[in-house]
């Protein structure tokens, strides 16, 4: 593939003006650089020209509101997440997700809106040598070729496990996402909408749904709840700066300031499906569960069940037992995890 130079660079000081920068001309954004850089460098996307949103200031930082809830600007570095006493207070399986990122280095660069919206780690992707759906070309050779790392729920015809843990994490705190659309009759506006409408596991041509004209403002969350348990765990190759396997968010809201049974959970998993994915069997499963006890014989029967959500390829059937026994042991911390 024939490489040519990137051509301009600018650097709007508002959203309205990044939008306009977005608008028509092929450009596209760059937050902290770290998977744009790497792609670049491959061949996986094009040269072209960037607008650099590191000069948007309302784009930054956690904004709380009176009720608890907060808004996370798109271009807060992920190693705030997990630096932030009053996020890592409120939300603590975010915070440990944040925190289990890649490495210190990377976690001081990389963006909250840029971990959401990159690229997956397929190296046919990112092999110039090869075509895939998302390079134009009308098949997967991942599926037929080397998957080892691939999905084990198979929702389309890409194989690519999407690669967002901080995905995951906002998953099970049923966050939504800010986007100000730059294209289309919405052009202009700002829609909030749930994360998991940002993925679309059927459609094989890209990793989310926005179109090169939007802008992903910021996450919000709800307000924090008390007597919340939550754990974070990721089964890797190696334990530091590794992209996993497979990644479980627990979180238990217990009655009684959190000594009491559990009233509600989420569970969220990654490094398994095309989008990050909850786990409402396994939840439900939950309710009812007592803090110190360890998951009971129901919730053992629904991570038994798991089996059924699997549709595991050739080269990734050790991705079942391994997403089995990641989210009991998720589980299991969660229960025994102090109260905060």
């Amino acid at each position: 593939m024939e490489r040519q130079p990137t051509s301009t660079v600018t650097r709007p000081t508002s959203t309205a003006e990044a939008v306009r920068e977005l608008a028509g001309g092929g450009a596209r954004p760059r937050a902290g650089g770290t998977d744009l850089a790497a792609c670049l460098e491959v061949g996986a996307v094009a040269p072209g020209p960037l607008v650099d949103l590191l000069d948007v200031p309302e784009l930054r930082g956690p904004h709380w509101a009176e009720d608890g809830s907060v808004r996370i600007g798109a271009m807060t570095a992920v190693a705030e997440l997990g630096a932030d006493p009053r996020l890592a207070g409120a939300y603590p399986g975010l915070a440990a997700a944040a925190r289990a990122l890649a490495t210190p280095q990377i976690r001081g660069t990389a963006t909250v809106g840029g971990n959401l919206l990159q690229r997956n780690r397929c190296s046919y992707l990112r092999n110039p040598a090869f075509d895939c759906f998302q390079t134009g070309g009308d098949s997967c050779p991942a599926r037929s070729g080397d998957h080892l790392r691939g999905v084990v729920v198979d929702q389309g015809p890409c194989v690519a496990p999407h690669p967002s843990s901080l995905a995951v994490a906002l998953l099970a705190y049923d966050a939504t996402v800010r986007v100000r659309h730059g294209s289309g009759t919405d052009s202009g506006a700002v829609a909030d909408r749930d994360l998991s409408e940002l993925y679309d596991g059927t459609d094989p041509t890209r990793d989310h749904v926005l179109s090169p004209e939007d802008l992903l403002v910021a996450v919000s969350l709800p307000a924090s709840v008390p007597g919340e348990r939550a754990a974070h765990l990721r089964a890797a190759g190696r334990s530091r700066a590794e992209w996993p396997l497979v990644e479980a968010v627990v979180r238990l809201e217990c009655a009684e300031g959190g000594t009491g049974p559990v009233v509600r959970a989420a569970v969220a998993v990654g490094g398994v499906a095309r989008t990050p994915l909850r786990l409402p069997g396994v939840e439900r499963s939950l309710v009812g569960s007592l803090p110190g006890r360890g998951p009971g014989a129901v919730v053992l029967e629904a991570l038994e069940g798991l089996t059924e959500l699997c549709s595991p390829l050739p080269a990734t059937g050790y991705k079942v037992p391994l997403l089995q026994a990641t989210v009991q042991d998720a589980v299991e911390r969660a229960l025994d995890s102090p109260d905060r």
